[in-house]
């Protein structure tokens, strides 16, 4: 059996990119994956094809932005496998603009869903984690989150914080729960979607040209889920070999 072999492993946005790709990567090698996002159809059309590969999925509509949610839908993989052995916190916004906007309302979504909803992700799995004596936590970052640039100030801040927060629960678990964050560099995905500043969608476009693809940020994932349960994999930078940042 590999390291994958048999886990049960909960994922959040996965209607697409990183986490679509994460879920189908790891059900090929042998996990139970049950994911959730707010595109239910998505979803349904995700776990269909896995299934028709022989894979096991289970999905669930999910709103990481509500801890009950979250906390039903971790309940929920427990109730489908019995255990949930990792958690990959992956569900992310990143509608980009000048401070100077004062797009508020697109700050605050930022904060909602790619900082509460990486908490909210720990609420609910660390009791249940904790009771099992093993698990794991993989926070999706970005390289966001190590350095900051122009109309990204709030989505910056938020990434850092995903990278403390992180650091922070690696030190209060001790040695039976293991937590790894995984930064992408630019990555093909929908994240750039939600950008409605027209100057910072161009720029995004423009940076978008030498993107990754979303399967090579799962395999790190599935890389850091694989390792021996004495190694724990703190964390992983991902881009493409051609970008400057």
């Amino acid at each position: 059996m590999s390291g994958i072999e048999g886990k049960v492993v909960a994922i959040t946005g996965a209607s697409s990119g990183i986490g679509e790709a994460t879920a189908r990567l790891l059900a090929r090698r042998g996990a139970h994956v049950v994911f959730g996002a707010r595109r239910a159809g998505r979803l349904a059309a995700l776990a269909d094809a896995i299934g028709g590969e022989g894979g096991s999925a289970r999905w669930r509509p999910l709103d990481v932005t509500r801890l009950e949610d979250v906390e039903a839908f971790v309940g929920f993989a427990r109730e489908s496998f019995g255990r949930v052995d990792v958690i990959v916190n992956n569900a992310g916004v990143m509608p980009l603009s000048r401070l100077e906007e004062g797009k508020v309302d697109e700050w605050n979504r930022m904060i909602d869903v790619n900082i509460r909803g990486v908490l909210h992700g720990i609420a609910a799995g660390l009791p249940v984690m904790q009771a099992q004596k093993s698990g794991q936590f993989v926070n999706v970052s970005s390289i966001a989150g190590h350095a900051v640039s122009p109309t990204a100030a709030v989505y910056c801040a938020t990434k850092f914080a995903v990278g403390a927060i992180s650091e922070g629960l690696r030190q209060e678990v001790g040695g039976d729960i293991r937590v790894t964050v995984v930064s992408p560099g630019v990555t093909e995905s929908e994240l750039a979607e939600s950008i409605s500043d027209p100057d910072a969608r161009a720029l995004m476009r423009d940076f978008r040209r030498i993107a990754i693809s979303p399967e090579a940020i799962a395999r790190a994932i599935a890389f850091a889920i694989e390792q021996p349960e004495d190694v724990d994999t703190s964390e992983i930078i991902v881009r493409p070999t051609a970008s400057p940042y």
